[in-house]
């Protein structure tokens, strides 16, 4: 696990340097690239999620949902006004950090507090996923199997108004030293949450019948029956 909050932390700095750096009229590809550049730079070896460092996408396009495999950086430029999604996967030592954020960009610039944007829809969208992981943190058991919380956190998400964009249906994975050795949050999946040392909260999600997603995902663990944030 400490090679994992190793690159946990990595991520989590990259995405915070990303947030002061990025600007409108860049590309995605040049945001894709200072991404890498910066987990590089602090010292990751690589990005197991099929090499792709810097998951992203702009605009009425963060509602797609595709794998890895197939992803290619849109041809996108940030507007003044913009909501970007961006998933950061990097690897030290073999292990995996894995960390999203949906950035809110008002006036040419990332917004400290995406929560607070003037357009209301996308300050909600941001809360929505923030209240998600609060619930998250509230009914999460080491007994509870990762299909009863898929049911309870799915339920949330309709109460909320939104509905789940995953192109599978699931809501984060565990943590792994292969992509392919993964499990998830997911209908059927009836392994205990405590099975997996690690795993991920990853909800990708839209109000109903509009136009924007929305993404916010922390690695979890549980310590003495608690679950806590990598």
């Amino acid at each position: 696990m400490e090679k994992n909050q190793k690159a946990q932390n990595i991520a989590k700095e990259a995405m915070s340097q990303t947030c002061q750096w990025v600007r409108a009229g860049q590309s995605l590809q040049e945001v894709r690239d200072y991404c890498e550049q910066v987990m590089r730079q602090l010292g990751a070896e690589g990005f197991w999620y099929y090499g792709i460092g810097a998951f992203i996408f702009s605009g009425e396009e963060t509602v797609v949902s595709v794998s890895g495999r197939d992803y290619q950086t849109p041809e996108r430029t940030i507007q003044n006004q913009d909501l970007l999604t961006i998933d950061l996967s990097p690897q030290y030592g073999g292990a995996w950090g894995d960390y999203a954020r949906t950035l809110v960009i008002e006036d040419g610039k990332a917004l400290p507090d995406p929560g607070r944007a003037l357009r209301r829809e996308w300050g909600e969208g941001v809360l929505a996923e923030q209240s998600l992981h609060q619930e998250l943190r509230q009914v999460a058991r080491p007994s509870m199997t990762f299909e009863e919380l898929h049911a309870h956190m799915n339920e949330r998400i309709h109460q909320l108004g939104y509905e789940n964009l995953d192109l599978h249906g699931n809501l984060g994975h565990s943590i792994e030293q292969r992509p392919e050795d993964r499990i998830y949050i997911e209908e059927g999946n009836t392994a205990p949450l405590a099975s997996a040392e690690l795993f991920t909260f990853e909800p990708h999600i839209r109000r109903s019948g509009t136009t924007y997603g929305f993404k916010y995902e922390n690695i979890y663990y549980f310590a003495n029956g608690s679950l806590e944030t990598l």
